[in-house]
């Protein structure tokens, strides 16, 4: 288990509990909504708001600790910030699912922003498609 603490002070946030639970359960669920975070909060918390748990989070994406994985027609995820990959997203059913780069993948991305002079600080590649569940139940 990660010290929670210590990652939310490390980006000048307090480790309030509200703030370590959310984090835990970002973790444990890998990709998960505001509103399934708030279902797992609020029966760990009953007096948490809705409202404290969309003001932490957003609070916590501006700050570097959790990264926002939009998702086509359906509500974002969220995710622990962690090292650069490539999110498979399904546009049936909205899960998500990491996949490393490859050093093909990194070359390129480097040799684009060297020919455009431009500064990468970050990058998030989302990949939409139909994952090998929904393909199944398509098909029966």
């Amino acid at each position: 288990m990660k010290d929670y603490a210590i990652l939310l002070k490390n980006t000048g946030l307090k480790a309030t509990f509200q703030r370590i639970t959310i984090v835990e359960q970002i973790e444990k669920h890998g990709h998960i909504s505001i509103e399934c975070i708030y279902d797992v909060v609020v029966s760990i918390y009953p007096s948490i708001s809705l409202a404290t748990v969309y003001k932490n989070i957003l609070l916590m994406v501006e700050k570097g600790v959790l990264v926002e994985v939009p998702i086509a027609g359906k509500k974002s995820k969220y995710e622990l910030a962690k090292k650069d990959h490539i999110h498979l997203v399904c546009t049936m059913c909205g899960e998500v699912e990491d996949q490393a780069h490859q050093d093909q993948i990194e070359n390129l991305f480097y040799s684009i922003s060297q020919k455009q002079n431009f500064i990468v600080i970050k990058q998030q590649v989302n990949l939409y498609g139909i994952c090998d569940t929904c393909q199944i139940e398509e098909a029966s």
